[in-house]
């Protein structure tokens, strides 16, 4: 089942313009995908669930209050940001990639959904100058790299649940990788709470920065 049907499963509650967008990205990522090559060949026919859904995954950890901003750090094609984008619409996000034709695919497509909550930036980690509530991101680098470029781009006046910080999506064995946050680290199996066998090595890890 790799249809929006996937996401409706999981997220029972969307609203029809939250659907209709989820449905839309089904027809935008093959096309976008045949002109820039952002997800790969093989796995273009598993977009709602090795792409949509797993960027969804951070909502199983948090579910950010209106008002929060967020930076999605190496969207790559838009990953994890435009999916968290429909699903949290009364927050901001600005989509962030050091590849100038990434950051193009996942603003055209943020522009065909009408996602005013999403804004995207060429740019090199070091060069972003705003500061977010949370920084998201998936699997782009190991956590201590990840953590050393992003621990300025996160503020101090927290209005989650949760303190701000880093949190993103990961994979495989990550013992040696969470070992010195290991007092504050948090880390979250996406399985079984997505019950496809794809989510059985994956994880959502949570750092207050």
């Amino acid at each position: 089942m790799d249809s929006v049907d996937l996401i409706s499963k999981y997220f029972p509650s969307l609203t029809q313009e939250q659907l209709d967008r989820f449905t839309k990205l089904g027809e935008l990522y093959p096309y976008w995908n045949a002109q820039i090559n952002v997800i790969s060949r093989k796995d273009i026919d598993s977009l709602y669930e090795h792409h949509i859904l797993h960027s969804l995954g951070i909502a199983q950890m948090i579910r950010f209050k209106p008002g929060t901003s967020l930076l999605d750090f190496g969207t790559g094609g838009g990953f994890p940001g435009i999916p968290l984008a429909i699903l949290f619409p009364e927050c901001q996000f600005l989509l962030v990639d050091s590849i100038g034709k990434k950051v193009k695919v996942a603003g055209a497509i943020a522009e065909a959904l009408g996602l005013e909550n999403v804004r995207t930036l060429h740019a090199r980690g070091e060069e972003i100058q705003e500061r977010f509530d949370f920084v998201v991101s998936r699997a782009v680098m190991r956590l201590d790299e990840l953590v050393g470029f992003t621990r300025k781009l996160v503020h101090h006046e927290h209005r989650n649940g949760m303190p701000n910080g880093l949190i993103c999506l990961k994979g495989g064995e990550l013992q040696a990788e969470i070992r010195p946050y290991k007092r504050i680290v948090e880390v979250h199996e996406l399985y079984p709470t997505f019950s496809e066998e794809f989510f059985k090595t994956k994880k959502v890890v949570y750092l207050p920065l």
